[in-house]
């Protein structure tokens, strides 16, 4: 505990922008010794880390994605809360734990094991835990995304050497996972829509105009779904897609 709310509190400063080693070492220096003021700010930092994990935890992984996209097939099939929003979450956050698990094991062995055993200081720390994490979004990043950014910010590029801060990084990691969400989306309902047209096509030809497509295809469409075992299918493609 001692050593790891200094390294929360150093995780908040490289998260909010570019420090030096020199004062992540002087926050460390100063949080690490012992008083009561200094012990309520470790708590306060600590409890702001913690606050901050579910927002963290939801841009910085493969969350985003999995999320839309299963909300998007819910939808498609015409299903307005089955399964219920709690359900696809949890799918979502277990699909995403096993697509996190090399990252997660690489920040674990390279930065909390060795501050744990008093290996290595708590900058030090922060910087092996949060490489393997920004190695898993610039491998995933769009570029386009990064760089219009960086101009609203007046931020000057090249980012081709992919030295890319995280103030930068998150967000336009974030946004290029929703815009593949979408596009996956696009894919996966276009099958529903084909069946929603052939249904209301044949209901105006029997001149039964008065009866909802909607109704008449849901059953169609939840066959079709079962049959070609859509959930593990579309689940096992977006984990693939992160290999």
């Amino acid at each position: 505990m001692k050593r790891v709310l200094p390294a929360a509190a150093i995780m908040i400063c490289a998260l909010a922008g570019p420090a030096s080693a020199e004062e992540l070492h002087r926050a460390s220096t100063l949080l690490s010794e012992g008083g009561l003021t200094e012990r309520v700010i470790q708590i306060f930092l600590l409890v702001t880390v913690l606050s901050l994990a579910p927002g963290l935890a939801m841009i910085a992984t493969s969350l985003p994605l999995i999320v839309v996209v299963l909300s998007i097939l819910r939808q498609g099939l015409g299903l307005q809360q089955s399964p219920p929003n709690m359900l696809i979450m949890g799918v979502s956050l277990f699909l995403t734990w096993f697509v996190m698990e090399p990252v997660l094991q690489e920040a674990w062995i390279a930065g909390v094991k060795p501050l744990v055993a008093n290996e290595i200081a708590e900058p030090e720390a922060v910087r092996r835990m949060t490489a393997p994490f920004a190695a898993f979004m610039k491998a995933r990043v769009d570029p386009e995304a990064v760089e219009i950014l960086a101009a609203a910010r007046g931020i000057e590029g090249p980012f081709d050497d992919g030295e890319i801060r995280f103030s930068l990084l998150v967000p336009a990691f974030a946004l290029s996972e929703i815009q593949k969400a979408f596009e996956i989306g696009f894919v996966v309902l276009l099958p529903f829509l084909i069946i929603d047209l052939l249904v209301a096509s044949i209901l105006m030809a029997m001149g039964m105009m008065m009866v909802p497509p909607a109704i008449v295809s849901l059953p169609f469409k939840l066959a079709f779904f079962v049959l070609t075992n859509g959930w593990v299918a579309i689940s096992g493609a977006l984990v693939r897609s992160y290999s």
